[in-house]
């Protein structure tokens, strides 16, 4: 179970990555796909918002507890609402990065429950 956990780790971690921080802008700032997603009107958060949803269901797998689930929840909800702001929501979900966040809340956690 923990070589699977440890892999469902690295995979989250690849995608959080992918939509975060994949591409590397002039000056060094870094973007994902789901800021570029984002872009699109109407749907292109929500379906940023469905693949974050995907690091939390993982996380809810590997029995991380209902305060962090919640948390990682509010960061979906909160790039979600913000995001569908045009033009300053799409900045907001650009630098926010929900999902990186997403994903270093759960490792801080298992590194701490050792």
């Amino acid at each position: 179970m923990n070589g699977n956990r440890q892999k469902t780790r690295e995979k989250l971690e690849r995608m959080a990555w992918l939509l975060d921080s994949a591409i590397r802008l002039p000056g060094g700032f870094r973007i994902g796909l789901d800021g570029i997603i984002g872009l699109v009107p109407g749907i292109g958060d929500l379906t940023g918002a469905v693949f974050s949803g995907y690091i939390l269901l993982q996380a809810a797998r590997m029995k991380l507890p209902f305060t962090l689930l919640a948390r990682m929840g509010f960061n979906i909800l909160l790039e979600l609402v913000i995001g569908s702001i045009p033009v300053l929501g799409d900045l907001f979900d650009f630098a926010f990065k929900a999902n990186k966040r997403n994903v270093r809340l759960m490792n801080k956690y298992f590194e701490s429950a050792g």
